[in-house]
């Protein structure tokens, strides 16, 4: 696969897209199944896979993004590890850890290829849990030891691309936290969802009042400014529902993105920039000595909004990248023609 790909997905490696797999059971459609009082447990994952257990998995180990979606929906002391990015490079916390104590957890590897399965084994895990970007790929599992990693425990995958909504994802995360014995009527968890809601209508409320502008969403390597489609990426369907004018780039290889060398990073007019935050990602420090960057209107207008490609999917995870949205659409000006 293209190694443009795998830099902007991974920071090494990457995975297509995928289409979600309809949950089956008589489970009202969300695939899950509570098992109070510690009796039979079971969860269809977007696999299509019966996930079952002779009780509610107590020792869980995720994708450091699918961890930080269950705490946000009140599964906490269940998770005892994590693999993929939990700390930044200066020892701080990676953003896609959100409010997970990365600290208590432990990792298995913080990069792309890194799954160390002795540490694995030694935590005794009832489920593994991750995102999948094409169906039956698990996310940061890697393929040359997936056999011996899933051997260890059951696992279970939810589709995060290829046609999912933002929506759809989020109240999968919810379920599976249900399942696993969390308060879907926990009052950070509705104060979450409501907060959601309101920046969703303030998204709304800004598009209305501010219209015309049109918004890129972009991640940038020493290379290469990927302009990413909204199409493949749950988000930004969602803020084109809210009526956010998208850009779709018109020549998108490999499903995510279109590769625009720096020598074309103008091709599309933007009046606001959406920047991949993530810590395998170029911030806007590191792109001043680019001309063409310099250059685009919105970064002359100081119009760029840290984007995190890699959402968070939770009510929690979601409302403040759309609050902060609100807020850019709001004050920006019209830049381009």
């Amino acid at each position: 696969m293209p190694l443009s790909r795998r830099r902007l997905l991974t920071g090494a490696g990457t995975l297509g897209l995928g289409a979600l797999l309809a949950a089956c059971g008589d489970d009202g459609g969300n695939g899950s199944a509570a098992a109070p009082g510690g009796g039979p447990w079971e969860f269809t994952d977007d696999r299509g896979t019966k996930v079952t257990a002779a009780r509610t998995p107590s020792r869980v180990v995720a994708y450091v993004g699918s961890a930080a979606a269950l705490r946000d929906f009140g599964v906490d002391a269940q998770v005892v590890g994590t693999f993929g990015p939990s700390k930044s490079a200066d020892g701080g916390k990676d953003p896609l850890a959100g409010d997970l104590d990365v600290d208590r957890l432990t990792s298995l590897g913080n990069a792309w290829g890194e799954f160390n399965i002795e540490k694995y084994a030694k935590l005794n895990p009832d489920l593994l849990v991750t995102n999948m970007y094409e169906p039956g790929a698990l996310w940061y599992v890697p393929d040359d030891s997936k056999d011996k990693i899933l051997a260890l425990a059951p696992s279970v995958g939810l589709s995060v691309s290829g046609g999912v909504t933002l929506l759809q994802v989020i109240e999968r995360y919810a379920a599976l936290a249900a399942a696993l014995g969390a308060d879907p009527a926990a009052k950070a968890v509705t104060d979450a969802k409501a907060r959601f809601a309101a920046a969703g209508e303030a998204v709304k409320a800004a598009v209305k009042a501010n219209p015309g502008l049109k918004v890129l969403a972009a991640s940038a390597s020493p290379d290469l400014l990927y302009a990413s489609t909204p199409k493949a990426y749950a988000d930004l369907s969602y803020y084109r529902e809210l009526g956010v004018d998208v850009i779709t780039p018109a020549n998108v290889t490999g499903g995510f993105f279109e590769n625009l060398s720096w020598e074309n990073a103008d091709r599309y007019a933007a009046d606001v920039i959406l920047l991949d935050s993530r810590t395998s990602a170029l911030q806007p420090k590191d792109l001043t000595a680019k001309p063409t960057w310099a250059a685009l209107p919105a970064v002359k207008a100081g119009q760029l909004v840290p984007w995190l490609s890699e959402p968070r999917f939770s009510h929690a995870g979601c409302a403040g990248p759309l609050e902060a949205l609100a807020k850019a659409l709001t004050s920006a000006k019209k830049v381009t023609p």
